[in-house]
């Protein structure tokens, strides 16, 4: 497998895995990450399916990185846009009809394997650098125009959607304060483990 061909099984592969990651989350019942939260409190007020209202939402999104920093986009973004949504709600429908009345420690294991599934994937997605989300491009912009160091913008926005989906009626929950203030040592660890070695080899990941 050449250069190329990693980075786009990466990059598929890391998207696809993060989607799967949310309907875990929904078994758990412990909260979503706080994009999630801020999509699914806009959803529960509409009458279409996640899916489509998800593609919707990045599509509007979209618009305007592409007028701020169209450098941002590639595959990764075009998959998180027209696939991501339809994994989430697959996932979700998947895992409730596996177990429909998941007991509290069935839903506590899910939660860690959730965490787990969910930086594995962006490790991967990340590393295959082949465009970014729309959300994970907010963050991005914010730190280029210098308004703030990454983990503080990613905070902040993470904060805003997580406020305002709870305020529409999302669930909130230790799952969601866990991802925010986890999820970047987790992925780096997966980073430095699996993701780089992947792409560049052993010998590059242990320099």
């Amino acid at each position: 497998m050449n250069e190329k061909q990693k980075r786009i099984f990466m990059t598929v592969v890391g998207v696809l895995i993060t989607g799967f990651s949310v309907g875990i989350f929904n078994l758990a019942l412990f909260g979503m990450d706080p994009f999630q939260v801020f999509a699914h409190g806009i959803w529960n007020h509409t009458s279409i399916g996640f899916g489509t209202f998800y593609t919707i939402l990045n599509l509007l999104m979209l618009i305007g990185i592409f007028f701020i920093d169209k450098t941002k986009i590639g595959l990764g973004t075009v998959i998180n846009i027209f696939l991501l949504g339809y994994v989430v709600q697959f996932s979700s429908w998947l895992f409730n009809f596996w177990i429909p009345a998941p007991s509290l420690l069935i839903r506590g294991i899910s939660l860690i394997i959730g965490i787990l599934v969910i930086c594995f994937g962006s490790a991967l997605y990340f590393t295959g650098d082949l465009g970014v989300s729309t959300y994970d491009a907010v963050a991005l912009i914010m730190t280029e125009k210098k308004v703030a160091k990454f983990q503080y913008c990613r905070m902040g926005t993470d904060l805003l959607c997580t406020v305002i989906g709870f305020l529409l009626g999302a669930t909130v929950g230790v799952g969601t304060l866990v991802t925010a203030f986890f999820m970047g040592p987790i992925i780096a660890f997966f980073n430095r483990t699996i993701a780089i070695p992947f792409r560049y080899g052993k010998n590059i990941a242990t320099n």
